[in-house]
């Protein structure tokens, strides 16, 4: 099926092209405010926001010779508007900004952090360990991946669909209260 062709694009990127600024103006009135939707729902920060906009205009002004069917500029601003907003969020992840160099966090240690993970999951262990058995069972099948659903976990452990929830909550209640009293002496 062919897509109508917007005359009214066609005059006005090639009047555009011809130098002519009342056509630059009415095509920066035209889609500006496309531009600026696009950038908002891509939750970019205003600042960013103006940056990706204004590198969109001129991204135009650079390729307006190359651009081949002029009927679908505001197709071509769309798509150079997302590659805009994607840069600027890759930019975004890569720098982190910093009062001073004393702000930023100190490199960790990745043995120190593998030893507290250990040390954490065993006092875990432990404490799961001290629960009664019926709550042991419990959480051990919650715990499950991919987890099971209300109605099995019911069948294997014989008790009703409706208490599963109530038990799991006072059974982590324990635990959490287990864990809060830190390591059992030796």
């Amino acid at each position: 099926m062919d897509r109508p062709i917007d005359v009214d694009s066609v005059d006005l990127l090639g009047r555009v092209r011809a130098g002519d600024e009342t056509a630059w103006a009415e095509l920066t009135a035209r889609y500006t405010n496309m531009l600026w939707s696009l950038a908002r729902g891509m939750r970019l920060s205003e600042q960013d926001a103006a940056d990706a906009v204004q590198t969109t205009w001129l991204r135009l002004v650079e390729r307006v010779d190359t651009i081949r069917h002029a009927d679908r500029v505001g197709g071509w601003l769309a798509t150079t508007m997302r590659r805009e907003c994607l840069a600027a969020i890759a930019r975004r992840e890569r720098v982190m900004p910093a009062g001073s160099w004393d702000d930023l966090p100190a490199p960790a240690d990745p043995l120190e952090d593998g030893l507290i993970r250990e040390e954490r999951d065993a006092a875990l262990w432990r404490a799961l360990r001290a629960l009664r058995p019926r709550c042991q069972v419990l959480l051990r099948v919650l715990m499950a991946d991919p987890a099971p659903s209300y109605a099995d976990v019911a069948l294997a452990l014989d008790m009703p669909v409706g208490s599963i929830g109530p038990t799991r909550q006072r059974c982590l209640a324990a635990l959490r209260q287990l864990m809060r009293l830190g390591p059992e002496p030796i």
